[in-house]
């Protein structure tokens, strides 16, 4: 081999090694088992929409930080925040830890996604074992199995605003609250 072409053949390695290394220093984004995608979106706005609310998703499914403060806008909104729950990108960040500290390790599928206009819709389906702390309660490797509907506003390619609705009834009956 000439000593151009084993240079050009070092250089080429050389970048699939660095380009192995950074896509594994990412995480993966969870895929949407269906994704619904409003037409008149352009391709540009579609793929937009639809990566900001699997990144966001992805932080519940995995609680990666950074995965929140990236979909999140620096204003956040939560429409429907439990009681007691901060707003902006904080609220999420610290539900995620106190349900991870009872639910470690905790799962989150993507069941549907419908993109339309400035919204995302997102049915997610959190699996798991209560074995940490929820509140007074210790868990013994309970079960966590319910579901999700969060609606995202998405403005300049964050989430703005989220309205949700968790299966409480079901989970704190899993957690032995009820």
């Amino acid at each position: 081999m000439k000593p151009f072409a084993r240079s050009h053949c070092a250089i080429a390695v050389a970048a699939l090694l660095l380009s192995g290394a950074a896509s594994a220093a990412t995480t993966e984004l969870i895929k949407p088992t269906v994704v619904v995608m409003d037409k008149s979106l352009t391709a540009n706005q579609q793929a937009l929409m639809e990566t900001v609310a699997r990144r966001y998703d992805t932080f519940w499914h995995t609680g990666e930080e950074r995965l929140a403060r990236d979909a999140l806008a620096d204003d956040f909104v939560d429409k429907t925040p439990p009681e007691g729950r901060k707003q902006g990108p904080q609220g999420p960040l610290l539900a995620s830890r106190a349900f991870r500290a009872a639910v470690p390790d905790l799962s989150c599928e993507i069941e549907q996604l419908i993109i339309a206009g400035d919204r995302a819709v997102a049915h997610l389906h959190f699996r798991g074992h209560f074995t940490g702390t929820f509140g007074q309660r210790k868990g013994s490797g309970q079960v966590v199995d319910f579901i999700a509907t969060d609606i995202y506003r998405i403005d300049n390619g964050r989430i703005a605003a989220n309205w949700h609705i968790e299966d409480n009834l079901t989970l704190m009956k899993q957690l032995g609250v009820l």
